[in-house]
């Protein structure tokens, strides 16, 4: 199996990993029914953040804290919510690649969400 070698393979990582997203019923309705956004413009940001996180410097732009704030006060998101996203996440990389770039993308990932989950429990 390859590892994570650049765009094209975070493309095929970030489309797998929300086609599993969005028909889950655990997080799914987080992206179906809570933010109503275009899956059209979605994707490209999160390859984009992903291409920043696993390839710096990226082209990513934003503040990923600002949207899930907004999202927590319309549907908090719950310890079990992060619990359930990593797992699809670990999931997902680990279904496509192997190596030192898939391991960081589970071990970003993973930090992504202990931070995450901190700060919206803290308000």
């Amino acid at each position: 199996m390859n590892d994570i070698k650049g765009k094209d393979d975070i493309q095929h990582l970030v489309e797998s990993f929300y086609k599993k997203v969005i028909p889950d019923p655990v997080i799914g309705h987080f992206f179906t029914e809570v933010a109503h956004f275009s899956w059209e413009a979605h994707i490209p940001v999160m390859v984009s953040f992903w291409e920043s996180i696993l390839f710096p410097p990226g082209t990513f732009t934003g503040n990923p804290m600002t949207k899930h704030f907004a999202l927590n006060k319309i549907s908090p998101l719950q310890p079990p919510h992060f619990a359930h996203w990593m797992q699809l996440w670990k999931a997902t990389v680990n279904e496509l690649y192997s190596g030192e770039v898939a391991d960081m993308a589970i071990n970003r990932a993973t930090s992504i969400a202990a931070i995450m989950q901190h700060k919206m429990e803290q308000g």
